[in-house]
């Protein structure tokens, strides 16, 4: 059994840390050392006392799913009275609200459709490259990949170099919640193992995409469930580089199949710890944001002492949080601020952490 100051001496000295040292961090370490800890991990990698943020929004193109997960209040059967899938004029509107409020990504998801062919995606890339050419199209998440590919007959590979061909460049983290088989089983089923979210990031790597890893815990998952997923993360980041930042966030139980079984979501406390780990454990990722949308904003600011570099992004417009009945809201002025208030310098960002201007 691993001791905290023989890891902090680790951790210090720059070594990385194995998959149960991490367990023990994540289970036993206590959260005020861990974040010292993971404070001056982040101080080390970037030195800059500068806090990110992206301008940017979330909008939906369909809720239409069939992967039955228990976890999302989202998504609708098709034959749901209350089912939609937008036509690309309708989501070139969300995207021009967004732009002429400053947007400079947009994170464009929906289900997992059964039915859209191809085109319908690929032809959103394109049109929305042509009218907004400053925009980064931060589209479609792993399992929506695989649905393409299922629609299409074509390998998930062959539809990323198809996306890759229309104008887009990078690719939304989600999809993955947990990247444990054993959870995934349970609440996730028909999304199938952990291998799939994996590989179609490592084929978007190797294209030249860049993307972000997220994770939802707070429900059924186990610390080892946890630092297995981080393994999986750590390992690929390894083989490609192509990840850009780590962005956890605690499961909302509300309007969920598992409300009744998980009834609260993880506290501020468990986002601390979250973050603090993700940052000593990911010693290949540069960045790990801090979620003021699904953690709150004061829990959000001091995940910026526990080893957090980036503020995420306002979301002008989210709609999958907001199934839940979990909404939190913000404009630039007030991320600015909150950065500020926390004794950081304000700087926005693109979605590959170019700096635009600082505050």
């Amino acid at each position: 059994m691993p001791s905290f100051e023989n890891l902090k001496a680790k951790i210090r000295a720059g070594e990385r840390l194995s998959f149960d040292e991490g367990v023990f961090l994540y289970k036993e370490a206590p959260l005020l050392d861990l974040g010292e800890l993971a404070a001056e991990k982040k101080a080390a990698r970037l030195p800059e006392d500068v806090i990110t943020f992206v301008v940017d929004s979330n909008p939906n193109y369909t809720n239409v799913c069939d992967y039955d997960c228990v976890f999302c209040a989202f998504y609708r059967h098709a034959d749901a009275p209350d089912a939609y899938t937008l036509e690309h004029d309708e989501v070139l509107k969300k995207i021009k609200w967004s732009v002429e409020r400053g947007a400079t990504t947009v994170l464009l998801q929906g289900g997992v459709h059964p039915d859209l062919p191809m085109e319908y995606y690929t032809g959103l890339v394109t049109k929305t490259r042509a009218l907004f050419p400053q925009l980064t199209p931060h589209f479609f998440s792993a399992p929506e990949i695989w649905g393409m590919a299922e629609v299409s007959g074509l390998s998930t590979r062959e539809v990323l170099a198809r996306l890759k061909a229309a104008g887009q460049f990078t690719l939304p983290g989600g999809g993955a919640e947990m990247l444990s088989d054993r959870v995934r089983r349970k609440f996730s089923r028909l999304k199938g193992v952990s291998a799939k979210w994996l590989d179609v990031h490592r084929e978007a790597h190797e294209l030249g995409f860049r993307s972000t890893a997220t994770m939802m815990y707070g429900h059924i998952e186990t610390p080892e469930d946890v630092i297995i997923h981080l393994d999986s993360i750590r390992s690929l980041q390894d083989d490609t580089g192509g990840f850009t930042a780590f962005v956890p966030w605690s499961f909302k139980p509300g309007n969920t199949k598992l409300e009744k079984h998980i009834p609260f979501y993880a506290g501020a406390n468990a986002y601390l710890r979250m973050v603090a780990v993700s940052r000593l454990y990911l010693d290949n990722f540069d960045h790990i944001q801090a979620s003021w949308f699904s953690e709150g904003k004061k829990a959000g600011q001091a995940a910026l002492y526990f080893g957090a570099d980036d503020f995420g992004g306002t979301l002008f417009e989210e709609h999958v949080h907001e199934a839940t009945g979990f909404v939190n809201q913000v404009t630039v002025e007030e991320v600015v601020t909150l950065i500020k208030e926390a004794g950081f310098r304000p700087a926005q960002r693109t979605t590959l952490y170019e700096i635009i201007r600082y505050y």
